[in-house]
Formats: structure tokens, sequence, C-alpha cells
């Protein structure tokens, strides 16, 4: 039984004194008298539990915002880019002028089914390494962001680093730095590294295989 039903009990059926009901359940007695109050307006209902979600979201974020994360994201995998929610949260705020939390990000691409749901706990013996067994089997390919600094100190330009290695030895094949990574610089740094190592049997990216 909750304290809320244990209070309105003893005062209303027992008719003990509010004030001795506060001291016995260790209780404000404004809280008793408001609890009365809404029993007699509610019934039942005032022993239910109080929402404490608000009315309305301040943090909430525009429809039109909302589409440009998807097509952000429909974008950028399929240029075989990095398309996470840190990703499109930074072409937000630098190409588009628009603050939102990777946080944010990831709620939304949820809701719209285009975030496959795993287990937050999973066991580090269930994970099991990939490794090519011969060199030149699989290249690995992905970007990071990188903020240059000034020579003050002070912080520089919004940097894309790309990189290209081999699975088998972790071996860098390729790493190269742009403004801004796109699909004809990932193919002319993966063309570069074939010029140099020869031509891999597969190659892999964290959104496909190819």
């Amino acid at each position: 039984m909750s304290k809320a039903r244990l209070v309105i009990t003893a005062v209303t059926v027992e008719k003990r004194p509010v004030s001795e009901v506060a001291r016995t359940y260790g209780v404000a007695r404004s809280w008793i008298y408001a609890l009365l109050e809404r029993y007699r307006a509610e019934g039942e209902a005032a022993f239910e539990p109080r929402s404490r979600r608000p009315k309305t979201s301040p943090a909430a974020i525009g429809g039109q915002t909302v589409e440009l994360i998807v097509r952000l994201r429909k974008e950028l995998a399929g240029q075989g880019l990095d398309a996470g929610p840190q990703t499109i949260a930074w072409h937000l705020e630098h190409h588009h002028r628009i603050a939102v939390s990777a946080a944010t990000v990831s709620r939304y691409l949820t809701r719209h089914g285009l975030v496959t749901p795993e287990p937050k706990k999973r066991p580090k013996s269930s994970y099991l390494r990939f490794a090519a067994e011969q060199p030149n089997e699989c290249w690995q390919s992905d970007f990071t962001h990188y903020r240059l600094a000034r020579p003050d100190g002070s912080p520089g330009a919004d940097t894309e680093i790309l990189g290209w290695l081999d699975d088998h030895s972790r071996l860098v094949l390729r790493l190269t730095c742009h403004c801004r990574v796109t699909g004809p610089i990932v193919v002319a740094a993966f063309r570069a590294a074939v010029a140099a190592y020869g031509v891999p049997a597969s190659t892999l990216t964290d959104i496909q295989a190819v």
C-alpha cells in the first residue's frame, strides 16, 4: 500500500489528527492537506503516482531539422561514409549552422527506424576481432574529425582525416587530411594506395563491404 493511501486512510477513516499522522509517517502537514484536497477532487486517482515529465519539451527540435538529420544519414551512408550521430551533428553545425547534440541526433534516428538496437551490455568474451589472414585480403577505410591548432594554441580550422589500412597487418596504407571528405576523395585515396601496394581482394568500411 502506498504512503499516500495510508495517510488518507489514517485521516479520513481512523479520524486521526493531521499533526499526529504527519509525525507517524514522516511527512509535512502541508503535503497531507494537499493530498486530502486532491483526494476530495479526484477520488482514487489521488493515489496514482504523478508524472514529472514536462507538458512541453524545450529540447525538441523542429520538423525541418529532423528531416535534415534523416537526409544527412541517408546521403552519408549512400556515399559509403560514416553516418553516425557524431558525424551528423558535426555536419549540422559546420555546414548548416544548426547546433544539435549527438544524443539528440541518435534519438531521432532511432525514432525513424534508422538505428538497429543493440544490447547496452555485452560480455567482452563475446567480441571476436576480425582479421584478414593474408596481406591485401581486405582493406579498411574510415575518417575522423580533428580541429587544428594555430601557432598561438588557439583553435584552428576543422578537418577530416581519412585513412586506409590493411586489415591483416594493420599497416596504414594511406592517410590524408581534408577540409571535408567526399566520395571522390575516398576513391582518389584508394587508387593512390593501390598504386603503392597493389589491388586488395576486398574493402570494408563501417557501412558495408565492397
